[in-house]
């Protein structure tokens, strides 16, 4: 069974609208239209922003890399990602992306203190993340978003009682 985000209850729905909106502004490279919709994310429960959006990544790096991830692979999306990103988003922190897709595969540094992600960096570098792997993959948006959705919901219901 396959969700559709524009069923989702309201806030979920928020969500998706608010990261569908980024994620087309990244891939076109609309630095103001990306600007107002990384704010409309960030003003948003960042926490379920972050599960939302580290859905969609996990997604997408395990439909492009069916048997495993290595530290390689990690490096060359980080790095395409953000030089593809600098000449249109000259903030874009590499430290950011490397705990974005740490996080969506589960990774956690011991000291999380260290190097804690706020919700508009989530806001504003996860979106990029997913514009270049939708590149890379050619999958629209709303295919890796029902696909996270999903994982979601059983993830959700396996842990009910």
């Amino acid at each position: 069974m396959s969700l559709s985000w524009r069923h989702l209850p309201k806030p979920a729905r928020a969500i998706a609208e608010a990261a569908a909106d980024a994620v087309a502004a990244a891939r076109s490279r609309d630095t103001e239209a990306f600007q107002r919709a990384a704010a409309q994310l960030a003003a948003l429960d960042s926490e379920q922003v972050g599960l939302v959006l580290g859905a969609v990544v996990r997604s997408s790096l395990e439909r492009l890399h069916p048997d495993g991830l290595t530290a390689d692979d990690v490096h060359v999306l980080v790095a395409r990602c953000a030089r593809s990103a600098a000449g249109w988003f000259p903030t874009v922190d590499p430290d950011v992306l490397v705990m974005l897709v740490a996080g969506a595969l589960g990774v956690h540094q011991p000291d999380e203190e260290a190097f804690r992600l706020e919700g508009p960096d989530v806001a504003r570098h996860a979106p990029l993340l997913v514009a270049d792997l939708l590149a890379v993959s050619g999958d629209p948006f709303a295919v890796r978003l029902n696909a996270a959705l999903d994982d979601i919901a059983r993830a959700q219901t396996s842990e009910m009682p």
